[in-house]
């Protein structure tokens, strides 16, 4: 279990990334923020190779560990775009810190082998929920970002960085992405799972992951809805986007945590 399916080059890749998202997690401050920001840069490049080298070019594994560390490259990759758009978007070093521990955990749980049964649009599936889950991922990102800045202006201090109002609209718009892929993931494991899982698949079943799955859908779609006909904004909004994210999180990370960490054994 434990590194046994990492061959020296992920190993390799993945110690790097994570010993380089340590630097600016921990010392930020003291090498400075464009150094710290160069460093978190070469940080995602690695982890991004490591995610390659394991996915692509060794026989592919996947678990919940997996799933988190994707889901932390992909907002990595989002404030990446962003902090190009919005200069004085505000430095998210703590994403740094959850990047060396979801490489630690990939390395530790490297997960089960792709069915050998599945057919080849098994990835493009997985491709949409992983797309889901950063999304949602970059919208909780910006909701704490949003409720830290409110709290600063109640307190009449200088919060600096992005508006109130744009960091709002830009949470929503990820909220949005993240509802249509989630829909599309659900349909098509609703309506093709034999096709995508193989002959052994049977039908769709209400298993634990499933039945999260569908209740975040219906927590996002609330939101959504709540959105478009109350006009639900600020920390409301921001609640129900963290109770559809926990949701979503226990869908499938937390199904498969179970599976492999507390029974042992692959789903």
């Amino acid at each position: 279990m434990i590194l046994a399916s990492a061959s020296p080059i992920g190993l390799l890749l993945g110690g790097a990334a994570a010993l380089a998202y340590a630097v600016p997690a921990l010392a930020a401050r003291a090498i400075g923020a464009i150094t710290a920001r160069r460093v978190l840069v070469a940080a995602w490049v690695l982890h991004g190779l490591q995610l390659a080298w394991t996915l692509v070019v060794e026989a592919p594994r996947f678990g919940f560990a997996q799933t988190l560390s994707i889901t932390v490259w992909l907002v990595l990759t989002v404030y990446a775009i962003e902090s190009r758009l919005y200069p004085r978007m505000p430095a998210r070093w703590a994403l740094a810190g959850f990047g060396t521990v979801t490489i630690v955990l990939a390395l530790l749980f490297p997960g089960a082998p792709l069915p050998e049964t599945s057919s080849p649009m098994l990835g493009l599936h997985w491709a949409l929920g992983l797309a889901a889950y950063g999304l949602f991922a970059a919208a909780v990102a910006h909701g704490w970002l949003m409720n830290r800045a409110e709290r600063q202006m109640r307190h009449a201090a200088d919060a600096g960085g992005v508006p109130l109002l744009t960091l709002e609209r830009l949470m929503f718009r990820f909220i949005w992405a993240g509802f249509i892929l989630l829909t599309l993931t659900l349909l098509a494991g609703l309506f093709f799972g034999e096709q995508l899982y193989g002959s052994a698949h049977i039908g769709w079943r209400w298993t634990h992951k499933n039945v999260f799955t569908v209740l975040s859908w219906a927590v996002f779609a609330v939101l959504l809805l709540g959105r478009w006909r109350f006009g639900w904004r600020g920390r409301h909004a921001v609640h129900v986007l963290y109770a559809g994210a926990a949701l979503l999180l226990l869908g499938y990370a937390g199904s498969r945590f179970v599976m492999e960490v507390l029974l042992g054994r692959a789903p």
